[in-house]
């Protein structure tokens, strides 16, 4: 046996609306097809791909990690992006990865889970916000 790859991840949510509305309207994540569960949850895609499983109507953890830190996705547009998590007024930090250059942009989802979106080296840096 051998790996062959990431399948996806899985976010439990206190409030699936909020949390479809952050991964699909804020990130550009798709709602689609997810097997007939007898809970509520939702399947998320990136072009064919479910990359994330949003499941519902469980409590939540009393930590939001646990030994798990982050969930990491590869992206596009960081200036846009920062733009609208600005506008969302969603918290973030914006690091450089040391050798590469490549953009690291940190945030946390509507429960508090961690989300890194990683960004080409060669991408302009974004606005500096204003004081």
């Amino acid at each position: 046996m051998a790996i062959q790859g990431m399948n996806h991840f899985t976010v439990l949510a206190s409030d699936l609306d909020a949390t479809l509305r952050f991964y699909c309207d804020l990130l550009g994540l798709r709602a689609g097809a997810r097997p007939p569960f007898d809970f509520p949850g939702a399947w998320l895609y990136c072009g064919d791909t479910a990359v994330l499983h949003v499941i519902a109507g469980r409590a939540l953890p009393p930590s939001p990690a646990g030994v798990i830190d982050h969930m990491a996705f590869s992206a596009s547009g960081l200036a846009a992006t920062v733009a609208r998590l600005r506008l969302h007024q969603v918290e973030y930090a914006l690091r450089r990865l040391p050798g590469d250059g490549t953009w690291q942009l940190f945030f946390n989802d509507p429960d508090g889970a961690k989300v890194e979106l990683d960004f080409d080296a060669a991408e302009p840096a974004p606005e500096p916000t204003s004081a």
